[in-house]
């Protein structure tokens, strides 16, 4: 086991008294994740490509606007972590099984990706509620490698962007594939450090 010494400031330790559900981040994170996936469905439903790329525009710009609004108005909770993590995940679920709908034979880069995606990073992280931190963006201060990996900008922008638009501009299945694997590959190798590190038990 990983020893982890936790020493938090006041903008990374969670506040129990400001845990809420309805905050100007959230409501924003429900209003761009029913956009988005209305229009991934409307997408399929019309055979558009052009309105799956809005919806993915949408899920995008959404997920950058309420992280900066919980910061700016200084409203980070872990109830907004969780459905931001949540609604994350219904939104990429919506576009992916738009475009398998759209352009089947990208279908085994899909669900691979999927696979990594909607399971292994989504315990990775949740694990955060393990911790008294805010969010995942604040995992460094229980291990600056998987939250490098995983949480930061650069890690943030590897995860979700470069999937996505690659499979959009080139079509190519078989290298979306290779770096879907890649994605997993490096996902299972988190998990393994995160369960070296143990998670906490609740006192």
């Amino acid at each position: 086991m990983i020893e982890t010494a936790v020493v938090l400031d006041a903008k990374e330790r969670a506040r129990p008294e400001s845990e809420r559900l309805w905050t100007s981040a959230t409501v924003i994170t429900f209003v761009r994740t029913i956009a988005s996936v209305a229009l991934a469905a409307s997408a399929a439903y019309q055979g558009s490509l052009k309105l799956l790329v809005i919806a993915l525009i949408v899920y995008w710009a959404g997920d950058s606007l309420d992280g900066a609004v919980a910061r700016w108005r200084d409203e980070e909770t872990r109830i907004g972590g969780v459905l931001d993590i949540f609604s994350d995940r219904l939104c990429a679920a919506a576009f992916y099984v738009g475009l398998a709908f759209l352009q089947p034979d990208l279908s085994p880069a899909i669900f691979v990706y999927l696979a990594e995606f909607m399971v292994i990073d989504c315990f990775l992280s949740i694990s955060y509620l393990a911790w008294p931190i805010k969010s995942p963006n604040y995992f460094y201060v229980i291990d600056r490698t998987l939250w490098r990996w995983n949480w930061s900008h650069p890690g943030k922008a590897v995860n979700s962007g470069l999937f996505a638009i690659l499979l959009l501009v080139t079509g190519w299945m078989w290298v979306g594939l290779v770096i879907a694997t890649a994605l997993l590959v490096m996902k299972c190798i988190s998990l393994v450090r995160l369960l070296r590190i143990g998670l906490p038990v609740p006192r």
